[in-house]
């Protein structure tokens, strides 16, 4: 008997099984980068409308004003603890003369280098030439054999081996500065502005105690020596010389980034643990929406994002506890079958590859629930299938578009009311592929037949 009742259980469960049926998990947001200090295409639309560099940037570091940078140069880790250092196009080894040929820099112990064609000298030793010299070998910055302006310091390493630093004027650092971290094509107000926080930055950030001031990455900025230079740029950096942003007589630190989404964060809700700072608050961003990242969406299966997000269990739902001034998420909690666990909104970005922290989560299912056409059965509402499933959260308006798939677009079909979760159940006369869409936000597509 207990046989029979199982298997009659199982062969409705399998008749009332969905036809075809989708989860996906949709994932809207805004903007690139961590949301902090000045938005780089915020900074161009603002040019764009004839507002000048020291206006843009007093509107994204509020309470600053314009200050001199010191004259003493900067340094640039370039090679670290490498074997050896090749380099060319120098003249003088720690003052004495050189040919300007290839030559090669080993240790020789006890502090000491060897350079091939001029003998052994005390680190640290200063190459020094009429021009550029170049560094063969590929640098920390990712260039291979890389041209640089100044004088090239080279020194035993830390953990053996020859370490290179490139001391130049601030400047002229920038020359190789701004082209990479701002398109040199656009408007030289948001070009100025740039250089300008770019100085800044470098300033502010330099290691304490260290043999060298700077990163030629994004630890620092990015540094790509006598390659990166346009015209333009080196033109914005001539504009503002030696301009730095100050508030109460210190450089500050101007972070920046590509896209605030209209937005731009308070830096202690964007790096957490990190102070208040009154010049780097949460300011509107009025022209940022010439970005391609300006809005963007990803989409997700239930297992990828709980994966992803390291869900205990089978993904439920993903809770936002708290966002920032601007929709970016501080903190949320991750909702599985079997816990939950919360992530910063750094954690979230970082695992789920976003662009930006400012993410809404939308969990949208759909299901064919009526019976198939053409196999004897009918649903208990009649012969015609019906679609039901999910949006969650439930949008504002309580509805939700049912479209059906028409070649390669789609077409309404109907609008469909929702409960307060988001749930929803409606009819369908034509067989076909369809699903459900607010605004932009659209589910899978499911085969009704």
């Amino acid at each position: 008997m207990r046989r029979v009742v199982l298997l009659t259980t199982l062969i409705a469960l399998l008749a009332a099984a969905p036809a075809g049926a989708a989860t996906r998990h949709v994932v809207s947001g805004a903007g690139f980068g961590h949301g902090i200090g000045m938005s780089q295409y915020g900074a161009y639309g603002f040019a764009q409308n004839g507002v000048g560099y020291v206006r843009i940037l007093k509107h994204y570091y509020r309470g600053t004003e314009i200050g001199r940078a010191p004259s003493r140069p900067v340094r640039v880790l370039l090679q670290a603890s490498d074997p050896y250092v090749r380099f060319s196009g120098a003249n003088r080894v720690a003052g004495k003369r050189i040919g300007r040929g290839l030559h090669i820099v080993r240790p020789a112990g006890g502090g000491r280098l060897r350079v091939s064609g001029a003998g052994t000298f005390n680190g640290p030793i200063s190459v020094t030439g009429k021009g550029p010299i170049k560094l063969m070998g590929p640098a920390i910055n990712g260039i291979n054999s890389g041209t640089y302006r100044g004088t090239m310091v080279l020194r035993p390493g830390a953990v053996g081996g020859v370490t290179a630093i490139n001391s130049l004027p601030i400047d002229t650092y920038l020359g190789g500065v701004v082209p990479g971290e701002m398109p040199s094509s656009w408007d030289y107000d948001a070009l100025r502005a740039q250089a300008v926080a770019a100085r800044t930055y470098a300033l502010a950030v330099r290691q304490r105690g260290q043999v060298f001031d700077l990163y030629p990455d994004t630890r620092s900025q990015v540094y790509a020596g006598v390659s990166a230079e346009t015209s333009r740029t080196n033109k914005a950096v001539a504009d503002t010389a030696r301009q730095v942003l100050t508030y109460d007589g210190d450089p500050v630190t101007t972070f920046y980034f590509s896209t605030s989404g209209g937005r731009t964060e308070n830096v202690e809700l964007s790096f957490l643990g990190a102070q208040p700072q009154p010049y780097l608050e949460s300011v509107r961003d009025p022209y940022d929406d010439i970005s391609p990242r300006h809005r963007w969406q990803f989409r997700f299966s239930n297992s990828e994002l709980g994966a992803r997000l390291g869900a205990p269990g089978t993904l439920r739902r993903v809770d936002v506890l708290r966002r920032g001034k601007s929709p970016r998420i501080v903190r949320a909690r991750v909702v599985g079958s079997r816990g939950s666990r919360t992530l910063t909104g750094s954690d979230i970005r970082a695992r789920l590859d976003l662009y930006d922290s400012w993410a809404f989560f939308r969990k949208v299912s759909t299901a064919q629930v009526g019976a198939q056409r053409g196999r004897g059965a009918r649903s208990a509402r009649g012969a015609s299938p019906e679609i039901a499933g999910v949006f969650a959260p439930a949008p504002r308006s309580r509805r939700v578009l049912v479209e059906r798939r028409s070649g390669n677009t789609w077409e309404r079909v109907s609008r469909v009311r929702t409960s307060r979760t988001g749930r929803y159940r409606t009819t369908v006369a034509v067989d076909g592929v369809y699903r459900v869409r607010v605004g932009s936000v659209a589910g899978p597509a499911v085969s009704v037949r």
